[in-house]
């Protein structure tokens, strides 16, 4: 049994979501079974929650026990996190601070796995912050995409345009008002029929920038349900994507800069391109 308080308004699905990653992932059993309860109340769907209420979620040892992340590495100041897919940033910081003081330096979507980030103080979290912006860190990612790239490596540039009200972006070939320019990297490392594995190196980092791009020249990551082939999902029986944080190198000045001797990897990157056979 887990009790949390509501801060803000917002839904109960939301709010399992960024707060409590295990109730998250057997959400649904949760709400079937009845084992939610809302100021002292059982609900059996999603409902509105207001400032100050009460969330009790009855999971089991075993579901309380599930992963959502694995410790890559841990010292005073940084805690590199191996997020595990269907586990959102804010949930995953909700779960750290728990256990003392952190803070999110970057985001990654809740279907993508890999590497994050996190400071344990305020100073570090400001130059981990500052390193971030100025692309003083390195960070390359592994997708499997549908294998429609012309060529094996590029640097692709376009201009990306959120759509707050439908959570989607949109992405042009020329420039557009209120787009902001975009960069991304690839280097396809494998190809097997009608997929490929590819290296991204973002030049800069957007919302949903990898998803999309990708998508914007044929290549969509397999089991993306937004912007990707649903047709290729479905023959591969995939409903999350394949794309994986591999890796971040530091690129630090100063106090911090002992972190640039390391190069972080992300245990799930071995596997992302295993294990994927069609339906007959």
């Amino acid at each position: 049994m887990k009790n949390f308080k509501v801060t803000k308004n917002c839904s109960l699905k939301d709010f399992t979501d960024f707060n409590y990653p295990q109730g998250s992932f057997c959400y649904d059993i949760l709400i079937k079974n009845k084992d939610i309860k809302v100021n002292g109340a059982r609900v059996n769907a999603d409902v509105q929650l207001k400032t100050g209420d009460t969330v009790t979620y009855y999971t089991t040892p075993k579901q309380e026990s599930m992963q959502s992340h694995v410790t890559v590495y841990s010292d005073g100041n940084v805690y590199i996190a191996d997020k595990l897919s269907g586990v959102t940033s804010e949930a995953l910081l909700s779960e750290l601070c728990a256990s003392g003081e952190f803070y999110a330096v970057h985001r990654l979507d809740r279907n993508t796995q890999g590497l994050m980030a996190f400071a344990k103080n305020k100073e570090v979290y400001n130059v981990l912050l500052q390193a971030f912006k100025e692309r003083s860190v390195e960070k390359k990612y592994l997708a499997v995409c549908k294998n429609n790239f012309v060529r094996d490596s590029g640097i692709l540039t376009a201009f990306l345009l959120k759509d707050d009200k439908n959570s989607v972006v949109k992405i042009s070939d020329k420039e557009i008002n209120g787009a902001v320019k975009i960069v991304t990297e690839y280097s396809v490392l494998k190809r097997k029929q009608d997929l490929a594995l590819a290296e991204i190196t973002l030049h800069t980092g957007k919302t949903h920038q990898i998803r999309a791009h990708t998508a914007h020249i044929g290549c969509p990551v397999l089991g993306d349900e937004k912007y990707g082939d649903r047709a290729l999902n479905k023959k591969y029986r995939v409903k999350r994507q394949k794309l994986v944080a591999a890796s971040l190198k530091f690129m630090l000045n100063g106090k911090f800069q002992y972190l640039n001797e390391f190069l972080f990897k992300s245990s799930f990157a071995e596997n992302v391109f295993q294990d994927l056979t069609p339906m007959a």
